[in-house]
């Protein structure tokens, strides 16, 4: 079996979704590093590798692992179709089907993230979601009672990123319309909103607030994540209703950065934006 160096300077959203996928799949299995590895006939080292996205297997080595874990199926051709575009630059993922491929890429993007910066003009960034926030937008989407548990367990476990002991340096800039629109009760949007501020506290956590009316600005064109690595390149991050893109070329992230400086420049400071949050939440508990 082969490896495919990783260059530190091309890790692929793909390529990070593939890790994730693999250590998932041995965690599931029950069995442990050293004994897929001996299985494999390989090195405890390149498993490990793979896992943590420091090398890419080739798709003959993914389909050898799942064997090995047992895997077969649909699931099996997924993953061995993952690991072959594990280097495409570029992602596009349509359709429900490519959902759980795009979160996985989205997720290990937060894991080895140096910062993240946000726009999200009409709701709120999931990192800084609460947990009924995020149960009352998926039981809206008419996603199972299973499904909505599922996702927001996953909500709560990202969002270790912004809280753990080394936390990731994110920005959110938030349009006040999502500030304002009545997601669930009262009660929940009232939760929601002295979360924000408790979050906006953290050394490593910067909120702005965008007001509405204000004129054209580039966040108008829609909502986007840009992710800087400390090894990697950066990437922007498009996430729609039921598709979504990760790209990395270079003019496009550097296009970007620029927009969050335009929108930045509308947007209230980190003061006005704990104090607007202020307001809102006395303006929703009046509703009560």
């Amino acid at each position: 079996m082969c490896l495919v160096p990783v260059d530190t300077n091309g890790v692929t959203p793909r390529a990070r979704a593939l890790a994730a996928a693999i250590r998932s799949v041995r965690e599931q299995s029950g069995i442990s590093g050293r004994e897929l590895s001996r299985r494999l006939g390989l090195s405890h080292g390149t498993v490990s590798h793979w896992e943590t996205g420091r090398r890419v297997p080739t798709p003959e080595d993914v389909a050898s692992l799942l064997t090995a874990a047992g895997v077969t199926g649909k699931e099996k051709q997924r993953l061995i179709e993952l690991a072959r575009h594990a280097s495409e630059p570029n992602w596009l993922t349509v359709g429900m089907p490519g959902i759980p491929h795009q979160l996985a890429g989205a997720v290990e993007c937060e894991r080895s993230a140096s910062s993240i910066v946000e726009w999200a003009p009409l709701g709120l960034p999931g990192l800084l979601q609460t947990p009924d926030y995020a149960r009352t937008i998926s039981v809206a989407a008419g996603i199972s009672p299973q499904d909505v548990e599922q996702r927001v367990t996953l909500r709560i476990a990202r969002r270790e990123v912004i809280t753990r002991r080394d936390p990731v340096t994110f920005t959110a800039l938030i349009g006040e319309d999502a500030l304002r629109d009545q997601i669930g009760s009262p009660e929940t949007m009232t939760e929601q909103l002295n979360y924000l501020l408790e979050l906006g506290a953290r050394d490593n956590i910067t909120l702005y607030v965008v007001p509405p009316r204000i004129g054209w600005h580039p966040g108008l064109s829609g909502p986007f994540v840009l992710y800087e690595f400390p090894d990697a390149p950066s990437v922007v991050h498009f996430e729609h209703y039921s598709s979504g893109a990760f790209v990395p070329d270079i003019d496009d992230v550097q296009a970007y950065r620029e927009a969050v400086d335009s929108i930045r420049k509308v947007s209230l400071s980190p003061a006005a934006t704990a104090k607007r949050i202020m307001k809102i939440i006395d303006e929703t508990e009046h509703t009560r």
